[in-house]
Formats: C-alpha cells, sequence, structure tokens
C-alpha cells in the first residue's frame, strides 16, 4: 500500500487539496470540541486537514507512514502548529502517553485488513480523553485495483467502537465522491468515549 503513496504523492496531494476541509468534512463540525483542544489527524496524508483544524486554533498531531506524503504536506502546507509523526495504525506506538480530544481518520480506515480494524479501534479508544471524539470517514464502494482497499460498513465501526467505549454520536451520508470516482460515496462516523 505504502508504495502507491510514495510513488503518487505530489499528485495526490494536488487531488486531495482541491477539496476544502469545509466540504469534506461539513456534516460534523459542529460536533468538534473547541479550540485550543488536542487533536490526533491519523493518516493525514498530504495534510490539508491537519493544517485546517490547526489554523482553527487546534493542538494537532499530525500521524502519516508515508515520508513522500508527508513532504508534500510540508510543501503544499507550511504550518509550524503542526507536529508530525511518522507511525501508524493499528500500534501507533509513537503516541504513547497522548490523550486527544478529537480524533480524526479521514479516508483512512478500508485500508486496515479485518484482523487488524477491532485492535486498531482498541488503540483509537485509548488515545481519547474522556468525552473525546472518533470521526470516521468511510469510502464505501468497489476497492480499487492498484491498492489495497476494503469496504467497511459503518455498522462495523460502530460495533468495534462500542466494544472500545465508543458510541455513536452521528452517522452522515456524505454523499457520492468529490472527486468523480464513479461508484464510490462516502460515510462518516463520529463516537464519543465515554461522558465528559
Amino acid at each position: 500500500m505504502q508504495s502507491y503513496y510514495e510513488q503518487n504523492a505530489s499528485s495526490l496531494g494536488q487531488r486531495y487539496g482541491s477539496v476544502a476541509f469545509e466540504e469534506v468534512h461539513g456534516g460534523v463540525l459542529d460536533l468538534l470540541p473547541p479550540a485550543p483542544a488536542r487533536v490526533v489527524d491519523v493518516g493525514a496524508g498530504t495534510g490539508r486537514d491537519a493544517v485546517a483544524l490547526a489554523r482553527r486554533g487546534y493542538q494537532v498531531v499530525a500521524v502519516e507512514p508515508v515520508r513522500a506524503m508527508r513532504e508534500v504536506a510540508r510543501r503544499l502546507y507550511p504550518c509550524e502548529e503542526v507536529c508530525w509523526v511518522e507511525d501508524s495504525l493499528p500500534g501507533l506506538s509513537r503516541l504513547e502517553g497522548a490523550a486527544f480530544d478529537l480524533a480524526l481518520l479521514s479516508a483512512v480506515w478500508m485500508h486496515l485488513p479485518s484482523g487488524s480494524r477491532g485492535r486498531a479501534m482498541e488503540r483509537l479508544g485509548g488515545l481519547l480523553a474522556p468525552g473525546g471524539l472518533l470521526v470516521v470517514s468511510l469510502r464505501r464502494g468497489a476497492p480499487p485495483a492498484d491498492r489495497v482497499m476494503f469496504d467497511v460498513p459503518a455498522e462495523e465501526v460502530a460495533r468495534d467502537g462500542e466494544r472500545a467505549g465508543l458510541r455513536v454520536v452521528r452517522l452522515v451520508d456524505a454523499g457520492a465522491d468529490r472527486l468523480g470516482r464513479a461508484g464510490v460515496w462516502w460515510q462518516v462516523i463520529v463516537l464519543r468515549k465515554g461522558e465528559m
């Protein structure tokens, strides 16, 4: 999977950047905690969301395993307020001792094989502060042939979240793919850890 993103980082940065943060996450913006909450953007890619959150006053840690994607992010969205970390799910071992008010996974969950998703959810639940939110955007439809990807329904995410002590607070049908890919649509599921 990483080789696809290493080889295509520059073009992906342009494509992902063609859609604004507010357009992608508009259905959940009202749920975000007030700044300067601590946020982790897991699978931050080319940085659009991490930098948008930092500019809104959040303390942002951007996790991205692919070096070329991090380099494109720094070039496209230079922002000293974002702390970049090389790490990946399901372990996120470099985030030990952290507690976040918001964890964002935008177009990430579909890359995890079924055997890793439950463990990844447990890890994410452990990284959230009490009352913290987990926002997961899910790419739906047939996976592309050029990389490893899975069609994961929101019901599975909700079930794994419940096992990890998270409850669903919103499910958004975000509609057709904004980059024009035929047969692809998006859902966003928001889960909360316990009560504040």
